[in-house]
This record gives structure tokens, C-alpha cells and sequence, in this order.
């Protein structure tokens, strides 16, 4: 990796740990710059299949997240009461388990540890404020001195990589407004509750146009997204508006996932995020600038792949830079390695978002002729 040695990570979420834990092995110098202060999550929970879970074994932290996790295998598809349809057995993934559902805040609690083991430098409450571009480096300067004196407010980096999700600061510099993020007329609503006995795997359920989702997340806790039409993006909502909207959610099904209504608390971790998709079409890289993760292809979550996607996006990052001394060819073929496998991911995922709430395309009818556990086969796929 000789010409890449100051690579700047602007966001501190999965995929961003992750490019800094892979590139701060390889010796590298890392920065890694976050507006959200230390420990702050955004979500709830989340399933680790896996194939992230490869990614977790190949920076060296599967074991913590497996320890921190819960453990399962088949999914399962149940009807409005509870009652089950199908259960679809998992993809094997050269000898991981299959799925590992966490609590983001735990694995937040993981990447950060692993960053910080391999020597990346972490710098919360400060963003890019300018970047200027040459042959020779990026050049950015920062919305706030970074936390270490040591580190001025202004550095030269080889590479600039936003991690830095839908809204991403680094992709409208490469890009200006081409590719902002598309609300697809759908809410996805979360929260954190006691888990259920009959809850030891996912479960799908559908209730008219409502779905469910339910992942046990250790012995005793669980998380529920709730995806459902709504027309427009709604202001933030408080959490006693977050806790009536799920209940009221709830309250379409019948059985013990009607029953979880009962168990809500205005104190559980709950969320509210409208679900918008961003596709950057092109190369996801300008000169000594690239955009990863959710930054460059946020999907719905109907495949519980957006995390993994960013994961691997930065292992694969590391081992293109890795592979050749040409920072433009180490990018194409980075970029060339991911944008089938993202792309997949993504447009798969909205096809089920839209069949679903029984408006498909045609182009979905002819995606979903692959059928899931076929699907889930192709990411068991080296990445």
C-alpha cells in the first residue's frame, strides 16, 4: 500500500470503523472524523449474516460480536396471527453461523474498540468543512479542532472515503445533487422490547400492507421494525409519538406478535426513519475521493444487507489498495468488485419492498424469480 498512507474516513458508523480497523492494520495512518459524540447510536438493532460476519472474523472482532449477540438459523415467514407459513432454511457461509443479530450499540461498542487496537485516530464532534483536491493529496479542513492537540484543524490526506451515510457531505462534493437520496413512499419504525418465547429466529410477518420484522437479540430483548406506506417524510417525532405509532402498528396483528403492543415503554431504545435509496450509477470514486456504504447504494432493509454492504465495501477497499501501487486502478477495481454485488442487494431489496405493499413492476416480477433462499445463496458468495 505504498502510495496510500494518510487516508482520511469521514463518518464514524459501521463502515467507517470497519475501512479504519482493515486500513489501520495495514499500517496505515487513519483519521477518522464524526459530528455524533462518542457512543451515540442511530438505530436500534440489526442482523449480522454471514457473510458480515466474515468481515467481522477478517478484522479480527467475530468472536466479541458472536459473545455480544444471539445466534440462529432458519427465518420465518408468518401470517398476520402469528401462525407460521414457512420457515426458509439459511445459507451457509463457510462455517459461520448463519445469522448473529446485535444490538447496534454493542456493535458500535466492538468497531470502536477495534479501531482504536489498530491505532486509527477517532475524532467525535467534527466534520469536513472544505476539501480541496490535487495531485499530490486531498487537502480539508475541519468544522472543529479535533479532540487530540496534536492534530491540527487541517491536515493532507492520499485518499478522502465518506462513510458518511444518505446524506453524505462527500458524495454532493463529487457529485452536486445527482444523486441525493430518493424517499420510496415508505417509514420503517423500531424499537427495542422483551423478547418473546416464540422468538428464536427472524420472523417476517405481513398485516395488509403493514410488515413486520422481528430479531431476538439476546436471551431477553428483541427489536420490531415496522414498515409501512406513508406519502410523505414526517418531522421528527417524539418518543411517546414513536411508542403510539408502533403500538398502533401492532395492534393489525393477532397472536404474540399482536401482544407485543402490550410490552411497550416510552424508555426503550425506538426510532422513526423514513426509507430513501440512493444510487450513485457512476464510479464511486473521483481522483483521491470515494464515497462507500450507504453513501454510494442505501437500500431498503428487506435483506438486513445494508450494513453488511458497507462492511464489505471497506474490507474489499483495503485489499484493492493493498493490490496495487496505483491508486486509480486499486479504486476502479474496487469499484468494479462492488457495484454488482451492491446493486444486487439493493434492487433486490426493493423489489420485496414493492411486492410487498402490491405495487411490483414488472422489473420486480422478474427479480423475485430468484427466490430468496437463492438469493441469500449469492451472498454466501465470496465478497
Amino acid at each position: 500500500m505504498t502510495s496510500v498512507s494518510r487516508v482520511l474516513v469521514q463518518g464514524g458508523g459501521i463502515g467507517g470503523l470497519v475501512a479504519a480497523t482493515a486500513l489501520a492494520r495495514r499500517g496505515v495512518h487513519v483519521d477518522v472524523v464524526e459530528h455524533r459524540p462518542p457512543g451515540s447510536v442511530l438505530g436500534v438493532g440489526l442482523n449480522q449474516p454471514g457473510n458480515a460476519l466474515g468481515v467481522m472474523e477478517e478484522i479480527g472482532v467475530l468472536d466479541e460480536c458472536l459473545r455480544a449477540g444471539y445466534q440462529f438459523s432458519d427465518l420465518r415467514m408468518a401470517a398476520s396471527d402469528s401462525s407460521t407459513m414457512v420457515d426458509i432454511p439459511p445459507s451457509l457461509f463457510q462455517g459461520m453461523p448463519p445469522n448473529n443479530a446485535i444490538q447496534r450499540a454493542e456493535l458500535c461498542r466492538v468497531l470502536l474498540g477495534a479501531a482504536r487496537d489498530a491505532g486509527a485516530r477517532l475524532h467525535h464532534g467534527s466534520t469536513i468543512a472544505s476539501v480541496s483536491e490535487g495531485p499530490g493529496g486531498v487537502d480539508v479542513t475541519f468544522s472543529a479542532a479535533m479532540a487530540d492537540a496534536a492534530v491540527p484543524a487541517n491536515g493532507r490526506y492520499d485518499l478522502l472515503v465518506g462513510f458518511d451515510g444518505i446524506r453524505s457531505q462527500v458524495r454532493r462534493h463529487l457529485f452536486g445533487d445527482r444523486y441525493d437520496a430518493e424517499y420510496t413512499g415508505f417509514a420503517c419504525w423500531r424499537i427495542s422490547l422483551p423478547r418473546p418465547p416464540e422468538l428464536d429466529r427472524i420472523v417476517y410477518a405481513l398485516a395488509g400492507s403493514i410488515k413486520a420484522t422481528l430479531i431476538p437479540l439476546s436471551e431477553t430483548s428483541c427489536y420490531v421494525a415496522l414498515v409501512v406506506p406513508e406519502e410523505s417524510i414526517r418531522p421528527r417525532p417524539s418518543s411517546a409519538q414513536i411508542v403510539e405509532r408502533i403500538q398502533s402498528l401492532l395492534g393489525e396483528f393477532s397472536g404474540w406478535i399482536g401482544e407485543l403492543g402490550g410490552t411497550l415503554s416510552e424508555k426503550a431504545p425506538a426510532a422513526y426513519s423514513p426509507i430513501e435509496q440512493v444510487t450513485v450509477d457512476e464510479p464511486w470514486y473521483r481522483g483521491r475521493i470515494a464515497v462507500a456504504g450507504d453513501a454510494a447504494h442505501a437500500s431498503s432493509p428487506h435483506m438486513a444487507q445494508g450494513a453488511a454492504m458497507a462492511a464489505e465495501d471497506a474490507v474489499v477497499l483495503a485489499r484493492c489498495l493493498d493490490a496495487s501501487d496505483d491508486l486509480d486502478e486499486a479504486l476502479r477495481s474496487w469499484w468494479e468488485r462492488r457495484m454488482p454485488r451492491a446493486g444486487f442487494v439493493q434492487q433486490y431489496s426493493a423489489a420485496l419492498l414493492r411486492t410487498e405493499s402490491g405495487t411490483p413492476t414488472e422489473q420486480d416480477r422478474r427479480m423475485l424469480e430468484i427466490p430468496m433462499p437463492a438469493a441469500h445463496a449469492r451472498l454466501a458468495e465470496p465478497y
